[in-house]
């Protein structure tokens, strides 16, 4: 790990200091970047994502797509995380926090549209993002991107169900702009054009070649991911200064389904035997949210200034620090991770059967 690298985490408070300051300081300019966009969908940020995601997937050689078999239960677990209990915890801790223990400091006429919006946040599994949180945590990438593209195909069929159940909404809007744009900007397209960046510097350089070159990319990422930061936040900067406590109080439901949903996925994976390659972006996926999604999804159905969307918003504010905080606690209970009993008899078996 590089210098850069192994202090992120600073990199990343610098981040969200100077993107609040810049935002509260230059509103029209971020207001003028917010508003590029499609869908709602924004395209500087997805230029970043691009510049993030790509480097990640040029590790992925296709041909080795078919060994992603041998990791079904991480799979599993993964799916039962993101489609079995992530909704379904978040609609409780939502009534818990929102509904029940803050309810006094909030606006009352905005307490049910609060909840709705941390249960969109909560219905649909990220899509982009979660290539960097896995190669941050040396996960496995063809199981990332198999994961990934499985969840985005249940996405399809089950977003509204899941919601419609949740909210008590007979029918529900969903953005499919938003949902397949999504898709294609940071799944389909960075697939093609990693591909064909793998494929020409192989063919002209060999593996040596494609070695080096992500040795130059990997920075290349984690600045478009600071970036990313920096503009999250710059685009919220006034809304932060105008009204933290309730960002704050809408944080906290967040916070905790993001650990608790992590924290499971990466138990039920090493009871089952999942090495620690899978068990890490398992739970990295299985715990972080397609916001780009659930703020469409929010605006539409509630309204722009709706408590539905600020609560949205703040998923996507606390998105990135909070998500690298749980790489942290992957990488450091790797070896408590392995010492497990099913997991070392697995790695035992594999090593006898090589």
């Amino acid at each position: 790990m590089s210098t850069f690298e192994r202090y992120l985490t600073v990199w990343v408070a610098l981040c969200i200091v100077v993107g609040i300051a810049l935002g509260h300081l230059f509103p029209a300019v971020f207001h003028v970047i917010g508003s590029a966009e499609i869908a709602k969908v924004n395209l500087p940020v997805a230029i970043l994502i691009w510049l993030m995601i790509i480097p990640m997937l040029v590790k992925i050689d296709f041909a080795a797509l078919s060994g992603v078999k041998e990791h079904w239960r991480g799979i599993g677990v993964t799916l039962f995380i993101n489609w079995a209990v992530k909704p379904f915890t978040m609609a409780f801790l939502g009534w818990l926090f929102i509904g029940w223990l803050f309810k006094p400091y909030l606006p009352a006429d905005q307490i049910n549209s609060y909840i709705a919006g941390l249960i969109l946040l909560a219905a649909a599994p990220c899509t982009a993002m979660v290539f960097v949180w896995s190669n941050l945590s040396d996960g496995e990438p063809h199981f990332t991107l198999s994961q990934v593209a499985l969840n985005d195909l249940i996405m399809v069929f089950a977003f509204a169900p899941i919601v419609g159940l949740l909210l008590g909404l007979s029918a529900i809007t969903v953005p499919w702009e938003t949902l397949l744009l999504s898709v294609v900007l940071y799944i389909v397209v960075p697939v093609i054009i990693a591909q064909l960046v793998r494929r020409g510097v192989i063919a002209s350089g060999g593996s040596d070649a494609l070695m080096r070159l992500l040795s130059i990319l990997q920075p290349v990422s984690l600045v478009a991911l600071l970036a990313t930061l920096v503009l999250l936040f710059g685009f919220q900067g006034e809304q932060i200064l105008a009204q933290p406590l309730i960002i704050a109080i809408l944080a906290v439901p967040i916070l905790i389904q993001v650990y608790f949903n992590s924290g499971l996925a990466y138990l039920l994976n090493r009871a089952v035997g999942e090495a620690h390659c899978v068990a890490g972006p398992s739970a990295l996926i299985g715990a972080s949210n397609f916001f780009e999604l659930a703020v469409a999804a929010a605006i539409s159905l509630f309204g722009f200034n709706s408590g539905a969307a600020l609560a949205t918003v703040v998923g996507v504010l606390i998105e990135v620090p909070v998500m690298l905080s749980v790489v942290k606690i992957v990488n450091n209970t790797r070896n408590w991770y392995e010492a497990g009993a099913t997991v070392r008899r697995r790695i035992t078996n594999e090593k006898a059967g090589g």
